[in-house]
């Protein structure tokens, strides 16, 4: 595995950043909140100029929210499906997915939904699944008793089988059928908008994470960062971050917001 730099070996790099593209869960967020520190720091960062663009997991509903409310200039969600943002003071979205493809993934994970549920009795979705339009999220230690490693494994390996895509959050298996997952979403984003958003080009951008369903986003960024808690899925991680910083999740993106912005 590559060598993991701390967030000072990037100083050479900075200037060149104009953009943060991050996740949410276990990155900007601490324990399941948002802290005072790190939500200002969004907010720094936003008066400092930077495009902000939240890349998620989390549901349509969640992000509906988030675009308009968030100092952010977009949010791509449920790991790639879509993105919501706002224009003129209204709230918009563009579908990675074309409208008879996308109809065509819910539809099975329909299918999927029912044969999860047979093949993991007792299994828990995500408390925000009603909010979610193109992917299932089956909770493994967010309102749940933690799941054992081998059978979060087990699941993903079944959804595989089925012809889904998983990826595992901090707090969920995230399934999907479609071609995409989050690097296509933000790619996909930027092309569409970048005009009209006046969005830096994609090399401009820093990536933040923190566990294994970012590796594509850690692999396509050249300048991409882990918070301190993604130290457990290295040995997972083909591709790990390039830099690293020294505090978890909300202190950590603090602390790369702080060195951004000296």
């Amino acid at each position: 595995m590559q060598s993991i730099l701390p967030l000072a070996s990037l100083e050479s790099k900075r200037s060149q950043i104009k953009g943060i593209c991050f996740d949410i869960d276990d990155t900007f967020s601490s324990h399941g909140k948002l802290t005072a520190e790190a939500f200002q720091a969004l907010w720094n960062l936003k008066q400092a100029g930077f495009k902000l663009i939240p890349v998620t997991g989390r549901p349509a509903g969640w992000c509906d929210m988030i675009a308009r409310f968030w100092p952010v200039d977009g949010v791509v969600g449920e790991n790639g499906a879509f993105s919501f943002y706002m224009s003129e003071g209204k709230r918009k979205r563009i579908d990675t997915l074309p409208a008879e493809e996308a109809s065509r993934a819910r539809s099975k994970l329909q299918s999927l939904k029912i044969s999860i549920e047979k093949n993991f009795p007792g299994v828990s979705f995500a408390s925000d699944q009603n909010y979610r339009e193109y992917d299932l999220a089956v909770d493994f230690c967010e309102d749940v008793t933690p799941w054992p490693e081998s059978e979060v494994e087990r699941l993903v390996k079944f959804c595989e089988s089925q012809g889904a895509i998983a990826k595992i959050s901090s707090i969920h298996v995230n399934t999907w059928f479609g071609n995409y997952t989050k690097i296509e979403g933000i790619r996909y984003f930027l092309s569409q908008l970048k005009t009209e958003l006046k969005l830096p080009e994609f090399e401009e951008f820093i990536y933040v994470g923190d566990s294994p369903n970012d590796e594509p986003m850690f692999h396509a960024f050249e300048l991409s960062v882990g918070v301190a808690n993604v130290k457990p899925f290295l040995p997972k991680l083909k591709s790990p971050p390039k830099f690293m910083t020294s505090s978890e999740a909300g202190a950590g993106f603090s602390e790369l917001a702080r060195f951004l912005q000296k």
